[in-house]
C-alpha cells in the first residue's frame, strides 16, 4: 500500500498512522475499514489471499476488499478454499472464463493458469450449469524418457496428469473427487482419447497445450458439443515436443487471435503466485533468452544424433539403388 499509494503507514499502540496525499489516506482507510468488516465475518484470507487481493485493490481505484470477498465467495460455493484471483491479469482471465465459450490462458509457470480454470469448473459444476468436468492432457515426458511404465492403462497415464488431480483435490474433499472420478462426472484423460468425442454440457480443460501439435490441437478444439466451455492452458517457453516449431498452442494462437467468442489471456512473471523464488526465476530465465541459441529455421524435421554425428551413412543411404 506504501509502495502503490505513496503514503506511509506506522502502527502504534493503539492506532495505525497514515501520511501522505489525500487520495492515498481515503482508500488506506477504506482498505483497513473493509478488512474489519470482513474480519467481523469470520472471513480471513490467508495463504498470500491478502497479499493478492491488495495488489488488485491499489491497481484499481473502483475495487474494493468487499468486492473482492464477495466475488470470490460466489466461485467458491461449494470448495473447500476460496477462489480469489491475486493479480489484475488473473481477475481478466477469471472473468473471460465467465464471459467466454473458449479461453486460452498462456504464460509462465506459477501464474494459476490451470488451477483457477479447475477452480472455475468445480463452480460451474456446483451451479449446475454444466454435468461433468473433462480434464486433458498430452502424455509429453518433459526431457526425460520414462520407457514402459507397469499397470493398466489408466495407470500408464496417471502420472502424466498428476497436476490436474492435486488442483482438484487442493479444492474438494478427497472422497467427493473420488465418488466424482468413479461416475465420471469428472474426467480426467490424456490428449490421444479425444478423437471422434463430441463433449454435450461439459466445462472441458486442456493442460500443457504447448505440448500438443497442430493436428492434436486442430482435433481437441473441435470436441466441443452444446452448452460447453473450453479452457486452454499452457505456457510456450517450456515446449517438451521434439520440434518446438510444430506447437499446436503457438499455432493456435497465430491462427485464432481475433475469431468471435475465442478470448486470450496472457499472463507475466508479476503474475505469478507460487513461492517468490519462482518469480525471480521466470525473470532470470526471461532476461537471458536473447542469449539463448536460436533453432534452426530451414529444417522441418528436429535432427536427430544419428543425422548430426554420421551425415555421410545417412547420405549413403539415402543414393538410390
Amino acid at each position: 500500500m506504501e509502495d502503490a499509494l505513496g503514503v506511509r503507514i506506522d502502527l502504534r499502540s493503539d492506532a495505525v498512522h497514515v501520511e501522505g496525499p489525500q487520495e492515498g489516506i481515503a482508500r488506506v482507510q477504506r482498505i483497513f475499514q473493509d478488512f474489519e468488516a470482513l474480519r467481523r465475518q469470520g472471513i480471513h484470507p490467508h495463504n498470500g489471499e491478502l497479499n493478492g487481493m491488495l495488489r488488485l485493490v491499489v491497481a484499481d481505484p473502483d475495487t474494493t476488499l468487499r468486492s473482492l470477498a464477495d466475488s470470490g465467495k460466489q466461485r467458491s460455493s461449494g470448495v473447500k478454499r476460496t477462489v480469489q484471483p491475486r493479480s489484475i491479469n488473473q481477475r481478466k482471465y477469471v472473468e473471460a472464463i465467465e464471459k467466454n465459450d473458449m479461453v486460452f490462458g498462456v504464460g509462465p509457470a506459477g501464474t494459476g493458469k490451470t488451477y483457477l480454470a479447475v477452480a472455475m469448473a468445480v463452480a460451474a459444476m456446483n451451479a449446475k450449469k454444466i454435468s461433468r468436468i473433462v480434464l486433458v492432457r498430452p502424455a509429453v515426458e518433459a526431457g526425460e524418457r520414462l520407457g514402459f511404465l507397469p499397470g493398466s492403462l489408466q495407470e500408464k497415464v496417471d502420472p502424466y496428469l498428476r497436476p490436474l488431480y492435486d488442483a482438484l483435490y487442493d479444492l474438494l474433499e478427497p472422497e467427493r473427487v473420488d465418488k466424482m472420478l468413479e461416475k465420471n462426472v469428472i474426467e480426467v484423460a490424456p490428449l490421444a482419447f479425444m478423437r471422434g468425442r463430441t463433449l454435450n454440457d461439459a466445462f472441458i480443460i486442456m493442460d500443457e497445450a504447448q505440448n500438443t501439435t497442430v493436428e492434436q490441437m486442430k482435433m481437441f478444439l473441435t470436441r466441443m458439443g452444446n452448452n460447453s466451455k473450453a479452457v486452454i492452458t499452457g505456457d510456450i517457453t517450456q515446449i517438451d515436443l521434439p520440434n518446438p516449431r510444430k506447437s499446436g498452442l503457438v499455432d493456435a494462437i497465430n491462427i485464432l487471435d481475433g475469431v468471435e467468442g475465442i478470448h486470450f489471456c496472457h499472463f507475466e512473471e508479476g503474475d505469478v503466485v507460487r513461492h517468490a523464488l519462482v518469480q525471480r526465476i521466470v525473470r532470470a530465465y526471461e532476461s537471458n533468452k536473447p542469449q539463448q541459441q536460436e533453432l534452426p529455421l530451414s529444417l522441418d524435421e528436429p535432427i536427430s544424433v544419428d543425422q548430426t554425428v554420421q551425415p555421410a551413412q545417412h547420405a549413403q543411404q539415402a543414393k538410390p539403388q
